[in-house]
């Protein structure tokens, strides 16, 4: 059978989106999208998401992760399916979606390609030695460091992330350096095994990390840079909770088109 796909990216984080709320693709298993993503016998990618219909919500965002099994929350994900939903004409400029954490809000630019994703509140943050452990939707260690531009980040966050702490449920290693104007991350992602050009969950945590860390009080706006781009993080801290979290980016359609499975 032939299944219509889309190709999306936000700051590099590139995801398949599949409208599957009436798609004749059935049997989907671990197998099916690991091939998928993949980048030399498949379409490419660092994840895939099905749009579904939801009663409650404009719609249900399902998300893989490269290796097929399915992922927790996916910020850069969710920022992209957003912007594809939009392109389906499901909303205009807000959305209420649903995602494996629970419900999310989303707003969107008139020209489609940038969108504030609003994450989960998070109270607890754990520590590690120096680094910090934050669930945004996913598990974060997030470490700050020097000379990050030449770190081997697959390396250091491949140690961490199979060591014996995390080795069993696995953890995204997020490495940050402060810059005079904002933040540099680099990420190793668990599902994916590797470093990737962005991480929306990731930068997340990096933000609430270092307003900790910094003991930043009130509204606080962050920018960030990763790989593929920038990327900017607001929130409100009270020195106890982060609320009212939006992670805000780009979200670009790369390409469509169709492959027989």
């Amino acid at each position: 059978m032939n299944i219509k796909f889309y190709k999306y990216q936000g700051a590099g984080n590139d995801f398949i989106l599949i409208d599957h709320r009436e798609s004749t693709l059935k049997n989907i298993d671990t197998k099916l999208v690991a091939q998928l993503c993949d980048r030399r016998f498949g379409i490419g990618a660092d994840g895939l998401m099905f749009l579904l219909d939801s009663e409650d919500y404009d719609f249900e965002m399902v998300y893989h992760n490269s290796d097929g099994n399915v992922g927790s929350m996916c910020g850069n994900g969710g920022r992209c399916i957003v912007a594809f939903a939009k392109h389906l004409g499901i909303f205009d400029t807000e959305t209420n979606f649903l995602a494996v954490d629970g419900p999310h809000y989303a707003k969107i630019s008139a020209e489609g390609n940038w969108v504030e994703l609003q994450m989960i509140d998070v109270e607890t943050i754990h520590t590690d030695g120096d680094a910090f452990v934050i669930n945004t939707g996913s598990p974060h260690y997030v470490q700050e460091v020097s000379g990050l531009e030449s770190l081997d980040v697959y390396e250091a966050g491949y140690q961490i992330r199979n060591n014996e702490t995390y080795k069993t449920e696995g953890i995204n290693v997020n490495f940050v350096e402060r810059k005079p104007s904002h933040l540099f991350v680099r990420t190793f992602e668990r599902g994916v095994e590797d470093e990737t050009y962005a991480c929306g969950t990731g930068v997340t945590a990096v933000a609430m990390a270092m307003a900790k860390k910094q003991n930043q009080i009130g509204q606080v706006v962050t920018p960030v840079t990763v790989l593929g781009g920038n990327l900017e993080i607001n929130f409100s801290y009270d020195g106890q909770k982060f609320t009212e979290v939006f992670l805000c980016g780009p979200a670009e359609k790369v390409f469509e088109g169709e492959i027989n499975l």
